[in-house]
C-alpha cells in the first residue's frame, strides 16, 4: 500500500475524486454538528444515502436495461443459433448487422451494463482514501488533535517519544515524519499516529507526556465519540480489531463480535440484494447461465473477504449501500411489473428506423464522395493525355520542318503537303 499522510492523496484520478467527497463528507459531518450529533459512522451512512440518490438516475436506466434485455434474450439466442458455425465474412457481417438492430429495436447499448461499475469503482477507491485518513478529508476532525498537537511539539525530545509509540503501536502502512524544518509535515505526522492508535498506544501517549493528561484524555473522549461504531473504530479494519479483541489480556469478545458482524452483514445485505434483483436464464445458453449464477455466488463472497481488510468505515458503507439498494430495487420491481414494455419496443423501433435511415444517407453520401473523386480522376487522366498527344504532334512538326533535302523527314513533308493541297 503507498503511504498515506494526513495530506489528502494526491493521485491524479482518485486524488481529486477522494477530496470531493470527503467535502461532502465534512459538510455532512459539519450539519449534524449543529445539531448537536457528531459521528462519522452516521455521517458515512447519510453520505452514502446521498450518493446513491444522485446516482439513482442511472441506476433506473440499468434497471431498465436489464429488463429489456432479459426480454431480447430469445431473439438474440435466435440470431446466434441462425448464423452458429458461419465464419465467413459475409455471414459475420450480416451478423453484426442484425444484432445491431436488435439492440436499437430494443433501445439499449451492448456496453450499457458496464457503465454502472465504471462509475462505482472510482468512487469505491476514492471512498477507501477518505475512511482510511478522516482528518485529511474532514477539518472539524483535524481540529480535534490541534491543542494536543500543540503541547507535544513544545515538549524537548518529542520526536524520539512519537516514534517509539508508533513503534510499539503496531500501527502499520504509515511512514510519519517526526523531525525536520517544516512543522507543518511534522504535525499532520502526528496526527496520523495520533488517529489510529489503539487503547495501550494512548496509555503510552499519557505516560510519556504526563503534563499532556488532560488534553489526552479530551481527545479520547471525543474520538470515542465521533470515530467509533459501538466499541469498533471505524479507521481501523475488522481482522485488526478481531487481532486485538483476541490478544487482550482477557479476552474482548463483544469486540471480535462486532469486528466479525461487518464482513458478515456485508456479505448477507449483498446476497439479499441479488436475491431481490430479477433474473432471467431465457434464451441465454447454458454456459452463460451458468456463469451469471457463479458471479452471483462469488461476488458476496468477495464482499466478505475483502471487508476483512478494509477500514470498519468502508464495509459500513457498503452494508449502508445495499441496504439502500435493496429499498430501491423493492420499488423498481414494483415499477417495472406495471411499465408496459411493448409501447417502450414500439417507440425504439421507431428510433431504430431513424438510425437506420441516417446510416443509409451517410453511406448513400460516402459513395457520392467516393465516385465522384473517381470521375474527377478519370477526367484529369483524360485532359492529360489529351494534352501530352497535342505536345507530341507539335514536336514532330518541328523536327518535320527541319528535315534535310532528300532525307526521310523530306520525304514525308512532301506528301503532307499534297495531303493539305487536295484537302483544300
Amino acid at each position: 500500500m503507498s503511504e498515506l499522510l494526513l495530506t489528502a492523496y494526491d493521485g491524479s484520478i482518485l486524488g481529486p475524486i477522494a477530496k470531493v467527497l470527503g467535502w461532502f463528507m465534512d459538510k455532512i459531518y459539519i450539519l449534524l454538528a449543529s445539531i448537536g450529533i457528531e459521528n462519522i459512522a452516521l455521517t458515512i451512512v447519510i453520505f452514502t444515502i446521498f450518493i446513491y440518490l444522485c446516482m439513482f438516475p442511472l441506476t433506473y436506466k440499468q434497471q431498465k436495461f436489464a429488463v429489456l434485455t432479459r426480454k431480447m434474450q430469445p431473439e438474440m439466442k435466435a440470431i446466434q443459433d441462425k448464423y452458429k458455425g458461419k465464419k465467413d465474412q459475409a455471414s459475420m457481417q450480416a451478423q453484426q448487422s442484425e444484432t445491431q438492430a436488435l439492440y436499437d429495436k430494443y433501445g439499449i447499448s451492448p456496453t450499457g451494463s458496464c457503465v454502472y461499475m465504471l462509475i462505482q469503482m472510482p468512487i469505491l477507491f476514492a471512498l477507501y482514501r477518505v475512511f482510511y485518513n478522516v482528518p485529511a478529508y474532514i477539518s472539524s476532525v483535524k481540529n480535534v488533535f490541534t491543542e494536543l498537537v500543540n503541547g507535544i511539539m513544545a515538549t524537548d525530545g518529542f520526536a524520539t517519544t512519537m516514534q517509539n509509540i508508533f513503534d510499539e503501536s503496531g500501527v502499520k502502512n504509515l511512514r510519519p515524519t517526526f523531525t525536520g524544518s517544516d512543522t507543518t509535515v511534522i504535525s499532520d505526522s502526528i496526527i496520523d499516529v495520533l488517529y489510529k492508535l489503539p487503547s495501550a498506544g494512548w496509555e503510552a501517549v499519557t505516560s510519556n507526556f504526563p503534563a499532556l493528561a488532560s488534553s489526552v484524555d479530551t481527545v479520547v473522549a471525543k474520538l470515542e465519540k465521533i470515530n467509533y461504531l459501538f466499541v469498533l473504530n471505524i479507521s481501523d479494519t475488522p481482522l485488526n480489531l478481531i487481532k486485538d479483541g483476541w490478544s487482550a489480556d482477557t479476552k474482548n469478545f463483544g469486540l471480535i463480535i462486532c469486528a466479525l458482524l461487518i464482513p458478515v452483514c456485508s456479505y448477507l445485505s449483498q446476497m439479499a440484494n441479488i436475491k431481490l434483483t430479477p433474473t432471467s436464464t431465457e434464451g441465454q445458453s447454458e454456459q452463460m447461465a451458468q456463469q451469471m449464477k457463479t458471479m452471483n455466488l462469488m461476488m458476496p463472497l468477495m464482499s466478505l473477504f475483502i471487508c476483512f481488510s478494509v477500514p470498519v468505515g468502508l464495509g459500513l458503507y457498503w452494508i449502508a449501500g445495499a441496504v439502500v439498494r435493496i429499498i430501491q430495487q423493492y420499488f423498481l420491481n414494483k415499477h417495472f411489473e406495471k411499465i408496459d414494455l411493448e409501447s417502450i419496443i414500439e417507440k425504439n423501433k421507431e428510433k431504430a428506423a431513424a438510425k437506420a435511415e441516417k446510416r443509409g444517407i451517410r453511406q448513400a453520401q460516402i459513395y457520392e464522395a467516393a465516385r465522384m473523386s473517381t470521375k474527377i480522376d478519370s477526367m484529369y487522366s483524360k485532359t492529360s493525355v489529351e494534352s501530352d498527344d497535342a505536345d507530341a504532334l507539335k514536336k514532330a512538326d518541328e523536327f518535320r520542318s527541319k528535315a534535310s533535302s532528300g532525307s526521310l523527314a523530306s520525304k514525308a513533308n512532301l506528301v503532307k503537303e499534297f495531303n493539305e493541297m487536295n484537302n483544300k
